[in-house]
Order: C-alpha cells, then structure tokens, then sequence
C-alpha cells in the first residue's frame, strides 16, 4: 500500500523544523544536561535516527523483562526491574532527546514526535510543549514512579489508600470514597488533569495560529475527535471484557499503544509532505465492531430482550482470539505503514536512515576567496 503518492513528496524541501518548549524541567535541567554531556558520548557518524532507534531498544528490553517475570500483570516483579524500568525509560527520553542536537552537529535531519502536541504542530507549523507536558514531566514522573516501586518492593504498594498510607487523618471529613482511592487511581486522576491541561493549551495555540492567518473557524478542533473517540472504545472495550482486562491486558495494550502510534505517525507524515489531516484510523474499525458486539448483551441484561443482541464472539476463547486477531492486524497495517513511509522518504531525499550517506565536509576558504572543501 502506498502512504505517501509521489505528487506530495517535494513538499518535503520545503518542510522547516520549528519547536518551542516552555518546560522550566527541560530549559533549566535536562538541556544543559544534554547538550554538555550526552551529545558528546555519541561520534559524528551515528545517524540521528540511530540514536532514536538505540534508545528505543531500552524499551523493548523493558517489556521482554515485563512479559518474563509478570506477563499477566498479577504479582509483584523483583525490585531491581523496576529499576531498570526506571533507568531504561530515562535512557530513551534521553537518546529520543539529543537526535536533535546529533542532526545539527552532522547537518543531517531527524524526524520527530504524541496526539495532541503533535496535532498542534500540524495546524501551527510549530511543535509546542508546554510548562508541563508529557515528553518531559510525564516521562520523568513515570521514572519516578518506576524508582519508588522498587524501592517500596512491588507494585501491590500502589494499590493501598494513598490518603491513610501518607497520614492523611480521616478525621477532615474527607468523603470516603476519595479518601480510599488508591495510588493507582490518584495517579489516574493526575493524567486526565495533565491531559486536559495540554489539550486546552493545544487548542488554543491552534486556534491562536489560525486567527493571526485570518482564519477564524474553529474546525480544525474536529482532529481531536480521532484521539478521544478511539480511547473512550478503547475503555468501553476493557470495560465490557473482563477476561481481556484480567487476564491479556498486556497484548492488548500493545494494540492500543499501536493504534496510537499510527494516528500519530499519519499526522507527523501529514505535515511533513502536506497531505490533509488524516481523520481516519482504519485500526479503529475492529475495535468498535468488538464494542458494539459486546454491548448487545450487556444492553439486554438491564433494558430488556428489545434493546439488545447476542455477542457473536462471546466473552470466552473466541473473545481472546478476536482481540489477538486485532493485535496481528495492528502489527501489519502499521508495519507496513512504516517501511513505506521510510522507504519513500529515503529515496526521494537520497538518504539512508539508520546510517549517513552524505557525511558534513566543512568548507574553508583559500586567501584568494575560493572555497575548498
């Protein structure tokens, strides 16, 4: 499949990378870091998307060590694996960090980016992080969090009421049903409020660019309809299938974390080659199908025979074969996406991607005014 047509490809000389990060963590920490240690460590040869591609690697042996010790998500793993989660998602914010800064050393390009800063970008011509954002703080309380379970020695620690477990007296008259909330669901709690505070801030920067090209309409906002419709599936999915959300919650996760991955790298090519903004997400097709499915019979259990069907999957073996069957079918359609789109771009710019294939000569001038390299 084709994902990006040829009459669209020479918009990429013309694509001008422009970023702004308002991060106080990244200004006054992680940059100094990064620019007068890290980039250092790596030669002048690596690829910016070789280092990219280096920290990543952290990543997957993160999860290898997920599925070796806990693949159900139902025990506690040994605490030095939540101490190399920790270290290992700090590496690739890290490594995913300074390809930037490798690009500007060899005069090379790398290609970067999530929904709703990325969605931004494609509206504004610039990516935008805000004060507090994702990328930066989230990664950094999720290292955080990955540290103090190894210290505390599982994860069970996070299912204890935070409240009491801190001193919180009871006797504030807190509501007990906010007074008992566990660590994991206070965490939940504090993610929707960086969500809703990093789509807000989005929106208006979007709508802010759009005035000042004279632009008032607000349509461009319909682009978040993608992100949210496909995770309100993707909860009413877990919700209606418990033996999904109890006993293969890790192979769906990566379905879902795929689904993601390919709404955003649409975006990311999108704006690199000018093409409309892409509304459409066919990963998203299975999935509703399963809700709707489900939904039939939950329909019927509460409103009576006439405001239900009966599940053609079931919520047993064939339930499971479904949802591994959407797992296969994400793989390949966002597979295939990938290589295209790498393919595409690489031999239309004359590079390669993992490796250099035009090194940086500087050029020098002779007494006589000519350049020599």
């Amino acid at each position: 499949m084709v994902y990006v047509r040829q009459e669209y490809l020479p918009n990429l000389k013309l694509y001008k990378y422009s970023g702004v990060d308002h991060s106080l963590t990244s200004k006054y920490i992680l940059k100094p870091f990064y620019n007068n240690v890290v980039i250092k460590c790596f030669p002048m040869w690596m690829a910016p998307n070789l280092i990219t591609l280096t920290g990543f690697v952290f990543i997957v042996a993160n999860f290898l060590t997920l599925l070796w010790y806990n693949p159900n998500l139902d025990q506690d793993c040994p605490p030095w694996v939540y101490y190399s989660w920790a270290a290992g998602l700090f590496l690739y914010q890290t490594f995913d960090a300074v390809d930037g800064a490798q690009a500007r050393r060899t005069r090379q390009s790398a290609f970067l980016t999530f929904y709703t800063q990325t969605w931004d970008e494609y509206h504004t011509k610039t990516l935008t992080l805000g004060i507090v954002n994702g990328p930066v703080e989230g990664v950094l309380i999720l290292v955080c969090v990955y540290a103090l379970t190894g210290y505390m020695g599982g994860a069970s620690f996070w299912q204890q009421p935070m409240l009491a477990t801190i001193g919180v007296p009871k006797s504030l008259g807190i509501p007990d049903y906010i007074y008992n909330l566990s660590f994991t669901e206070w965490y939940v709690v504090q993610g929707l409020i960086m969500l809703v505070f990093n789509t807000v801030e989005s929106a208006q920067n979007v709508l802010r660019a759009r005035r000042a090209r004279g632009d008032r309409r607000r349509g461009a906002l319909l682009g978040l309809v993608p992100f949210f419709g496909t995770w309100t599936l993707i909860v009413a999915y877990l919700w209606l299938q418990p033996i999904i959300r109890t006993q293969h919650l890790v192979p769906f996760g990566v379905f879902a974390g795929i689904v993601n991955a390919y709404s955003v790298g649409q975006m990311i090519t999108a704006h690199l080659v000018g093409l409309p903004f892409p509304y459409w997400n066919v990963l998203v097709l299975p999935l509703a199908w399963g809700v709707i499915d489900s939904l039939g019979p939950v329909l019927k259990s509460h409103f009576g025979w006439a405001s239900g069907w009966p599940s053609a999957l079931g919520n047993g073996v064939y339930q499971v074969a479904f949802m591994f069957s959407m797992l296969g079918m994400a793989i390949g359609v966002y597979g295939s996406f990938v290589v295209d789109v790498i393919v595409t771009i690489c031999d239309y710019l004359d590079i390669w991607c993992l490796t250099i294939k035009h090194p940086y000569v500087a050029e020098t001038e002779e007494a006589g005014g000519k350049k020599i390299n």
